[in-house]
C-alpha cells in the first residue's frame, strides 16, 4: 500500500518544537523527505536523527522565518535539491502574551504576535506558493488557537495573532485555488505534551502549573480530555494527502471539543 504522503517534500518550520517536531515526524513516516527549518541547530538535528533512526529522510536547515531573504533562499534551495516543494507548514512560535487584560497591555505586547504571526506566514506561504503555482500542485498549512474566532478573555494577543493569519490564508487559498494549490488550517489549543512550565510562563508569568491547565482545559473541551500532539500530526498528514484532495481555505478542529464550531 502506497505511504499517505510518499514522493512529498515537506517544509516544516519550527520543526524543532513540540508540535513541530511531531508533525515532523509523522511526515516522514508517511513517506515524505521532510526539511526541518527553525532557529537552534541542535533542536532540529535531534529531531532528524529520531527520524533517520526510523527510516525517514530528514535535512536540516537554520532558517529564520521572519527574515525574507533567508525563506525565499531555502526554498529556493529545497527545489533545487528536491525537485519540487509539495507541502509547507509554519509553527514557529510568535511571541504571545496572554494573561493581561487589553486594557492594560503594552502596544508591543498586542502586536508583537500578530506582526510576528502575520509576517512569517505570509514569507513561508508566499515562497511556497510561488513554486506550487508553477507545479499546479502543493499545500500550504498553518496552525492556530481558534482564538480569532472564539473571543475568549485573557488570551491577550493570541486572538488578534490568530485572527490575522487565518484570514490572509483563507484569502490566499482563494487566489492559488485555480492553480491546484491548496490551503488548510488546523484549531488546536492546550496540547498536552507541550505543557510545561517554561513553555506556559513565556506566555503568561502567572500561569498555573502545568496539571492544573491540563486538567482545567479537561474539564471545559467536549471530549474531557486535552488534544495530544498525535491528534494535530496525524491531521495535518491527512491535510497534506490526496485524502485531502476536496478540502481547502477551511480549519480543522483539533480541539478535543474545547471550541465546538
Amino acid at each position: 500500500m502506497r505511504a499517505l504522503l510518499e514522493g512529498r517534500n515537506a517544509i516544516v518550520y519550527g520543526a524543532g518544537g513540540g508540535i513541530g517536531s511531531a508533525v515532523a515526524r509523522t511526515f516522514a513516516r508517511d513517506g515524505a523527505q521532510v526539511f526541518l527549518a527553525g532557529r537552534t541547530r541542535e533542536t532540529l538535528e535531534a529531531v532528524a536523527k529520531d527520524i533517520e533512526a526510523a527510516g525517514g529522510t530528514a535535512h536540516v536547515t537554520v532558517v529564520d522565518a521572519l527574515d525574507e531573504a533567508t525563506v525565499d533562499a531555502h526554498v529556493d534551495d529545497v527545489v533545487t535539491r528536491a525537485g519540487s516543494i509539495d507541502v509547507s507548514f509554519n509553527l514557529i512560535s510568535r511571541g504571545d502574551v496572554q494573561g493581561t487584560p487589553l486594557v492594560e497591555m503594552t502596544v508591543d505586547d498586542l502586536l508583537q504576535a500578530p506582526l510576528s504571526g502575520l509576517r512569517s506566514n505570509f514569507l513561508t506561504a508566499r515562497a511556497a506558493a510561488r513554486r506550487m503555482i508553477t507545479q499546479r500542485s502543493g499545500v500550504i498549512l498553518h496552525l492556530n488557537s481558534a482564538s480569532g474566532d472564539a473571543s475568549m478573555p485573557g488570551m491577550g494577543s493570541t486572538g488578534p495573532a490568530d485572527a490575522a493569519v487565518e484570514s490572509f490564508m483563507r484569502y490566499l487559498a482563494a487566489e492559488v485555488g485555480p492553480s491546484g494549490v491548496r490551503v488548510c488550517g488546523i484549531w488546536t489549543a492546550g496540547v498536552e505534551e507541550t505543557l510545561a512550565s517554561d513553555k506556559l510562563a513565556e506566555i503568561d508569568p502567572d500561569a498555573p502549573d502545568p496539571q492544573t491547565v491540563i486538567d482545567m482545559i479537561s474539564g471545559m473541551a467536549a471530549l474531557r480530555r486535552t488534544p495530544q500532539l498525535a491528534d494535530v500530526a496525524e491531521t495535518a498528514a491527512f491535510l497534506a494527502s490526496d485524502r485531502a484532495a476536496g478540502i481547502t481555505g477551511s480549519m480543522t478542529n483539533v480541539t478535543a471539543g474545547l471550541v465546538l464550531r
